[in-house]
């Protein structure tokens, strides 16, 4: 199949009711992973931790995005890709965001309620 035949494809048909359930289900073995992460993170002593944090949260997110794409692909889905690269973005941003202005904001009222 050539790929103007797919993307015609895709644009045709419909997406599978159960596909939002999917994608919440497989969030859950993502979160079991961030526990672990951050529990094993917690206890130690590095500097800029909350960056490694949100960046490995959001690399996880971004991995499982690049599955939903792939997915997506696979059975010409043209909605299941569009939310996949709107998904990356999203964490991306937020990264961005963290790292340029929002992480010193969020320190700044840490340590405001620490005093």
């Amino acid at each position: 199949m050539r790929i103007t035949d797919k993307v015609d494809h895709m644009l045709e048909s419909k997406r599978d009711e159960k596909e939002v359930q999917r994608w919440i289900f497989s969030l859950i073995p993502l979160g079991v992973a961030f526990v672990f992460f951050l529990i094993f993170m917690l206890p130690m002593e590095i500097s800029n931790k909350d960056v490694i944090l949100v960046m490995g949260a959001a690399a996880g997110f971004a991995g499982l995005q690049a599955y939903w794409i792939f997915r997506g692909w696979q059975r010409a889905e043209a909605l299941t890709i569009v939310l996949g690269i709107i998904g990356i973005v999203i964490a991306g941003a937020f990264v961005w965001s963290y790292t340029d202005f929002l992480g010193e904001i969020l320190r700044e009222i840490i340590k405001g309620w620490a005093t």
